[in-house]
């Protein structure tokens, strides 16, 4: 089945009145025919007992997103840093250790560096561009190893087979977590490139209309059922609700559409920005001066719909500049139809979860600008940079 169609069918079960669409099951509970069927929901992903463990409409879900990212099994959680969560949570104890890229969504960074550490968890971060300070900093008790590609904000692209391939030789037990959501499964797939587990925000690009917080986890059907039972069930309670799972699914039914758009959008906008004398640098993987190129090409079917610039200018500046734009809208969360703008160092990367000394190892400057791509006509985000560049310039 090609990708265009997995979007739409993947994972589809014949609804028994007929439905086209997943119906909602908004029950907090479910019946059971007797106290011998009520003693197994616990452990059965397909008998549904309590919305927490599994609910149809979430099943839905994650059978489509298990197809999609080539997995054994999924589990939707409650939001993407509820994935996360769920997964240190399920897989990492006390006296374990993360090793994770430097390059990280500003709450994940929290997570790690503020929230683990307090029950006895080892956490370092390394720039995983350079395999020779990963490998370094690999320890006899890693357990997991965690990064993005592209990461959230700067887009840089890790070398997921490389880095897999790396943890793995190093102990096989190793578990390698890697964030999808800027890829999504539509442009990448992890798995197959040799990581455990992957993770999305499917509040992002999945779900594409920024009306349902939600996350999920893919992998092996073993480690799903500890993610779903241990994690879920009896650690974080990150649980998905039925609506939003029928937001997500409706959502994903558009994402071959969808990231067609965006990824030509983004490459557009890119050549403009690389051009203009107000930017200073264009992260964007699709240009072939950008340092993930290479392996961009090599593991994505396309360069994906986000874009992050630096400017030609100060901190106050580049505030400024965001100020001035009129039709991209100033938000955090990105990969809706609409075109969002945000500036990492006063926003998703401010004071609460990186201090000013710890962004540069993130790559966190001053004047990074990150834009959410939307499918507007081009001409017009082009027409609103311009405008806002002149607005600078006077």
């Amino acid at each position: 089945m090609k990708r265009s169609t997995q979007v739409i069918h993947a994972g589809t079960e014949r609804d028994p009145y007929g439905s086209v669409t997943t119906p909602v099951s908004r029950s907090g509970t479910s019946g059971f025919a007797s106290v011998d069927e009520a003693g197994l929901f616990a452990s059965e992903p397909d008998l549904y007992g309590y919305t927490r463990l599994g609910n149809p409409a979430n099943a839905a879900l994650e059978r489509r997103m298990a197809a999609l990212e080539g997995a054994g099994d999924c589990v939707v959680t409650a939001s993407g840093i509820g994935a996360i969560s769920t997964v240190m949570w399920t897989f990492l104890k006390p006296g374990d250790h993360l090793l994770a890229d430097t390059a990280l969504h500003g709450d994940t960074h929290a997570l790690f560096a503020h929230a683990l550490t307090r029950f006895g968890i080892e956490v370092d971060g390394v720039d995983f561009n350079d395999v020779d300070r990963v490998r370094d900093a690999l320890k006899a008790n890693t357990a997991i190893v965690y990064f993005g590609s592209p990461c959230n904000p700067t887009l840089k692209v890790n070398d997921i087979a490389a880095l897999s391939a790396l943890a793995h030789t190093h102990h096989p037990h190793v578990r390698v977590v890697v964030d999808n959501t800027f890829a999504t499964p539509y442009l990448q797939n992890p798995l197959a490139l040799g990581a455990n587990l992957v993770v999305h925000s499917t509040t992002k690009y999945l779900g594409g209309h920024g009306d349902g917080v939600g996350g999920c986890i893919c992998g092996t059907k073993a480690d799903v059922a500890r993610l779903r039972f241990d994690g879920i069930g009896h650690a974080t309670g990150a649980a998905m609700a039925p609506d939003t799972a029928y937001l997500v699914l409706r959502g994903i039914a558009t994402l071959s559409v969808r990231m067609e758009r965006h990824c030509d959008n983004a490459a557009k906008l890119a050549r403009y920005l690389a051009g203009s004398p107000h930017v200073a640098r264009v992260h964007y993987p699709g240009l072939a001066a950008d340092p993930g190129h290479a392996v961009a090409v090599t593991q994505m079917r396309a360069p994906g719909g986000m874009v992050a610039l630096e400017l030609a200018g100060s901190f106050e500046q580049a505030k400024a500049f965001v100020n001035g734009l009129k039709l991209i809208r100033i938000a955090v969360s990105p990969g809706g139809v609409e075109s969002l703008i945000e500036h990492p160092a006063s926003m998703t990367h401010a004071h609460a979860r990186l201090a000013p000394d710890e962004r540069p190892a993130a790559g966190i400057a001053p004047t990074l600008v990150r834009v959410s791509v939307g499918i507007e006509d081009v001409d017009d985000l082009i027409g609103d940079f311009d405008q806002a560049f002149r607005a600078m310039g006077d």
